[in-house]
């Protein structure tokens, strides 16, 4: 395909400017700032981040650390609880959680009473507002029955299920073993509970995969009848995650096989009524995120897409990144560093980023693109300060770089229905950071 597509290494552009770029001018000074500076009785969004598995999974690139023994995770989680303490010293009264999110990693992994004990000390400090999402991630090869309590106790009430693909010969290739019956039981005890909203990832463009075994992987995934599902590209990035060279490259597929694949899983998405949300997520007509697609408020943040409006998120835990309307921070990355800080009285934070010049511009039209393929020029005139000369300037470049895929009128600048596998390409358009340094996942 023409304009490089295949060849292209882009941003997924869950935040502007990228992470790549933050550097040290955000400490935990300012982070403190930042949270004493949130008003009075507003909502905020909520991320902690449990860095252990029992397994390291091949295929991950996440910051993870593997364990088999509870003795790490128990003294984590008392890091967790001491920065949740520093968290509700600095809250003005009155704030509340839209959403919360448990990732990891494993958070899974983390014992019964102390899901408990987590939960209530969140709480304590921030309660749930009202309509508020209480979601974690769940591994089926690591959760119980226990657990499942303890979490729907706590208000757990969306639950995500990762799957990768359920072909036993990808699996093994991957380092992932997890069966179609395990996966559907965890799915039907997680229901048994009362949690209604239940979330599933699938990768494509994994080792082995072909367009056969991935639809065998989607139909299987249907019969679990999910509300949202994640179509994630498999970024295979062995330079940058040593466990990955454990996955043989000759055994990828090709860029175009790569379309190809999820091609195939988008149309058995879609013939089954799920709604088309961004570049990768499928969700039933009636989902939160569904609505929000259709009404213009679907939004971009480092999980993803998201029908979350908070202006605030705030990450917890080692590597956890944080973003408020004055701009980014990210936690010390090692848990011995995060724990350090914390221990010591401060939170970790080590980068971020302070939002200056036209960042908040190019960052709600790079969001804008990925989350509804057009962006609007009258909300650009209204809320950021530009100008229509320049805002014409902005949008004749990007159209010349990708002649037939985007178009621009009197009302807004939009990708084409052709032009959508380059939504990311035509992102990195907007883009005034320097991405020549960054190693990114491939574009399709």
């Amino acid at each position: 395909m023409r304009l490089g597509l295949f060849d292209a290494r882009v941003p997924r552009y869950t935040s502007y400017p990228t992470a790549p770029q933050f550097g040290a001018s955000v400490d935990s000074g300012l982070f403190s700032d930042w949270i004493s500076a949130i008003p009075a009785g507003s909502s905020i969004s909520l991320y902690l981040h449990v860095p252990f598995c029992r397994r390291l999974c091949w295929f991950c690139a996440c910051r993870t650390q593997g364990t088999s023994s509870e003795e790490p995770v128990r003294a984590y989680a008392l890091t967790l609880k001491a920065e949740i303490a520093l968290l509700k010293a600095r809250l003005a009264p009155g704030v509340k959680l839209s959403r919360l999110h448990w990732g990891g990693g494993t958070p899974t992994l983390l014992p019964a009473d102390m899901m408990r004990d987590l939960a209530d000390t969140i709480f304590d400090a921030v309660p749930m507002g009202e309509g508020a999402e209480f979601s974690v991630e769940i591994d089926p090869n690591e959760i119980d029955a226990a657990r499942l309590d303890a979490l729907a106790a706590a208000g757990m009430n969306r639950a995500s299920i990762g799957v990768q693909d359920f072909d036993p010969e990808i699996q093994k290739t991957i380092g992932r073993d997890q069966s179609y019956e395990l996966t559907k039981q965890v799915a039907d005890m997680i229901r048994d509970r009362g949690v209604r909203s239940l979330n599933a990832d699938i990768l494509y463009g994994l080792p082995h995969q072909t367009r056969a075994r991935i639809a065998d992987s989607v139909q299987k995934l249907l019969t679990l009848s999910p509300d949202r599902v994640a179509l994630y590209g498999y970024a295979h990035v062995p330079w940058m995650s040593r466990r990955q060279q454990m996955i043989p490259s000759d055994a990828m597929p090709t860029p175009e096989e790569r379309l190809r694949l999820f091609e195939t899983a988008r149309d058995l998405f879609t013939w089954d009524g799920y709604q088309e949300i961004g570049i990768d997520h499928f969700a039933r007509p009636e989902d939160g995120m569904a609505v929000a697609a259709r009404n213009g408020t679907l939004r971009r943040n480092f999980q993803g897409y998201t029908d979350d409006t908070a202006p605030v998120l705030v990450g917890l835990g080692a590597s956890s990144i944080s973003r408020f309307p004055q701009g980014y921070a990210q936690n010390a990355s090692g848990t011995s560093d995060h724990t350090k800080a914390v221990r010591d009285g401060r939170f970790s934070t080590h980068r971020g980023h302070v939002f200056s010049g036209e960042d908040l511009l190019r960052g709600r039209i790079i969001e804008a693109l990925m989350c509804d393929f057009r962006v609007e020029r009258a909300e650009l005139l209204r809320d950021y300060g530009t100008s229509p000369s320049r805002l014409d300037h902005l949008f004749a470049t990007a159209a010349a770089a990708f002649p037939g895929m985007v178009a621009v009128t009197d009302e807004a600048f939009l990708i084409l229905p052709q032009g959508r596998p380059l939504a990311r390409m035509v992102a990195r358009a907007f883009d005034a950071y320097d991405q020549t340094k960054a190693q990114h996942s491939a574009a399709v």
